[in-house]
Protein backbone atom coordinates (compact mmCIF):
# COMPACT_ATOMS: atom_id res chain seq x y z
CA UNK A 1 0.00 0.00 0.00
CA UNK A 2 2.95 2.25 0.81
CA UNK A 3 4.25 1.82 -2.75
CA UNK A 4 1.16 2.45 -4.18
CA UNK A 5 1.17 6.16 -2.18
CA UNK A 6 5.08 6.42 -3.28
CA UNK A 7 3.79 6.09 -6.76
CA UNK A 8 0.96 8.41 -6.46
CA UNK A 9 3.02 10.68 -5.37
CA UNK A 10 5.87 10.29 -7.99
CA UNK A 11 3.43 10.23 -10.45
CA UNK A 12 2.23 13.61 -9.24
CA UNK A 13 5.23 15.18 -9.32
CA UNK A 14 5.69 14.15 -12.98
CA UNK A 15 2.98 16.23 -14.11
CA UNK A 16 3.69 19.06 -11.58
CA UNK A 17 7.17 18.97 -13.21
CA UNK A 18 5.35 18.81 -16.90
CA UNK A 19 3.07 21.60 -15.98
CA UNK A 20 6.25 23.96 -14.81
CA UNK A 21 7.96 23.11 -18.20
CA UNK A 22 4.74 23.98 -20.32
CA UNK A 23 4.34 27.32 -18.50
CA UNK A 24 8.08 28.10 -19.32
CA UNK A 25 7.73 27.14 -23.36
CA UNK A 26 4.89 29.38 -23.22
CA UNK A 27 7.07 32.40 -22.02
CA UNK A 28 8.17 34.13 -24.94
CA UNK A 29 11.34 34.68 -23.50
CA UNK A 30 12.38 31.42 -23.32
CA UNK A 31 15.32 30.80 -25.77
CA UNK A 32 14.71 28.21 -28.75
CA UNK A 33 17.81 26.24 -27.25
CA UNK A 34 16.43 26.20 -23.70
CA UNK A 35 12.83 25.56 -25.74
CA UNK A 36 14.36 22.24 -27.04
CA UNK A 37 15.87 20.95 -24.14
CA UNK A 38 12.27 21.12 -22.09
CA UNK A 39 10.72 19.72 -24.85
CA UNK A 40 12.90 16.75 -24.48
CA UNK A 41 12.60 16.87 -20.30
CA UNK A 42 8.82 17.72 -20.29
CA UNK A 43 8.79 14.03 -23.15
CA UNK A 44 10.64 12.04 -21.02
CA UNK A 45 8.42 12.95 -17.53
CA UNK A 46 5.07 12.28 -19.76
CA UNK A 47 6.26 8.90 -21.14
CA UNK A 48 7.27 8.01 -16.85
CA UNK A 49 3.81 9.41 -16.10
CA UNK A 50 2.24 7.33 -18.93
CA UNK A 51 4.52 3.88 -17.84
CA UNK A 52 4.04 4.47 -13.84
CA UNK A 53 -0.26 4.69 -15.24
CA UNK A 54 0.08 1.56 -17.41
CA UNK A 55 1.97 -0.63 -14.39
CA UNK A 56 -1.12 0.26 -11.91
CA UNK A 57 -3.48 -0.46 -14.74
CA UNK A 58 -1.93 -3.90 -14.95
CA UNK A 59 -1.95 -4.41 -11.61
CA UNK A 60 -5.65 -3.45 -11.24
CA UNK A 61 -6.43 -5.93 -13.88
CA UNK A 62 -4.26 -8.77 -12.22
CA UNK A 63 -6.33 -8.03 -8.83
CA UNK A 64 -9.53 -8.25 -10.67
CA UNK A 65 -8.65 -11.09 -12.18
Amino acid sequence: MSEDLNKVDEFESKLKQAEEILTKLNDENTSLELSVKLLKQGQNLLNEATQILENAKLSVTQVEQ
